[in-house]
């Protein structure tokens, strides 16, 4: 069930950051601002980089789900080799920061590389980048 929110949620921030960045080139080229047009496409950007991350964590409770031959240790948890592996007995998952965390039955966690590592910081980069330019579009309309 899990998976399946990651992949809708997934979908849906394409169809938002594709909306965004429709509105983004509208902007470009009515030539309506560029503040108004770099707020939605850097938003735009920030929505897809966060979809991407989703896709990455879904991909992992994917695996992690599959009760086939095999499935223990969890394949997202082998990756630190099988000593550690055979002792995680439960996954937990992070949409802030995006991460796939291992549990291990004597106590303790470990975070997988299920998610690439650029996938956080570029969304807090991107949208702090798009807020300011937000607040500053909003700024200059009041002044007019």
């Amino acid at each position: 069930m899990l998976f399946l929110g990651l992949l809708l949620a997934a979908l849906g921030g394409a169809v938002t950051a594709t909306v965004l960045t429709v509105r983004g080139l509208r902007a470009v080229f009515r030539r309506s601002g560029r503040l108004r047009a770099a707020a939605l496409l850097v938003g735009a950007a920030t929505v897809a980089v966060y979809a991407w991350g989703l896709l990455h964590l879904g991909y992992a409770v994917m695996r992690a789900e599959d009760g086939g031959a095999g499935s223990f240790p969890i394949e997202p948890c082998r990756e630190v080799g099988p000593r550690v592996a055979s002792m995680v007995d439960g996954y937990d998952v992070s949409f802030l920061p995006l991460h796939f965390e291992c549990h291990l039955s004597g106590g303790g966690s470990y975070v997988t590389s299920s998610v690439p590592g650029y996938v956080t910081p570029t969304t807090i980069v991107l949208g702090l980048v798009a807020v300011t330019c937000g607040a500053l579009t909003t700024r200059a309309a009041g002044r007019t």
